[in-house]
């Protein structure tokens, strides 16, 4: 936890005072956005142009080595959920397993990395819709009591990083492997 973290924690978790759709709206966001992703997902695998499918493979396995990540970081460095310090109120039931960083806020913001990565050109409004959403998702963890602001914050830096990693390692991977066609194509020496 930050030393930042309890103010901010205590302005952005709800209270009784809250607005009760303040609370549907962040219980949506929190279960139901995440799985908003799969249709579209599923589509463009099954259906979706070869460059389509290979920027989902790529937003997935950016997806499955940011939850690695903070699967690991949890493990290193086990952190208590803000219930757990009686601190706020905790809207949606959840376990005690440790917050830092947040596997939601991770998840989705490696979901809007590497889409930006790789759609940028061709689908603006999709990176911005996955930007919004991942936004949204991470309001939702604290808003909610589960996750202190820092433990979304790590989780939004870990995704991205993972996405820029996965998309930088693909880029490489395809200029080495130009570089040897074409080096092959003018019979040079590799």
């Amino acid at each position: 936890m930050l030393p930042i973290d309890p103010a901010l924690y205590a302005w952005l978790n709800a209270n009784a005072q809250t607005p009760a759709v303040s609370i549907a709206v962040a219980r949506a966001a929190s279960a139901w956005l995440p799985l908003l992703c799969i249709a579209p997902v599923a589509w463009g695998l099954l259906l979706g142009t070869r460059a389509m499918r290979r920027s989902i493979v790529l937003v997935l396995t950016s997806m499955l080595l940011a939850w690695v990540v903070a699967r690991l970081i949890r493990w290193g460095f086990p952190a208590p959920r803000p219930a757990q310090l009686g601190m706020g109120l905790q809207w949606i039931e959840h376990g005690l397993r440790a917050s830092f960083p947040s596997l939601h806020a991770t998840g989705a913001f490696a979901f809007a990395q590497a889409l930006s990565l790789g759609c940028t050109r061709r689908r603006p409004w999709m990176t911005g819709v996955a930007w919004f959403m991942a936004a949204s998702i991470a309001w939702s963890r604290v808003h909610l009591g589960v996750h202190f602001p820092s433990d979304v914050m790590a989780g939004a830096l870990v995704g991205m990083a993972s996405a820029s990693m996965v998309w930088h390692a693909w880029l490489w991977l395809r200029r080495r492997s130009n570089r040897q066609r074409h080096g092959l194509r003018m019979g040079l020496p590799l």
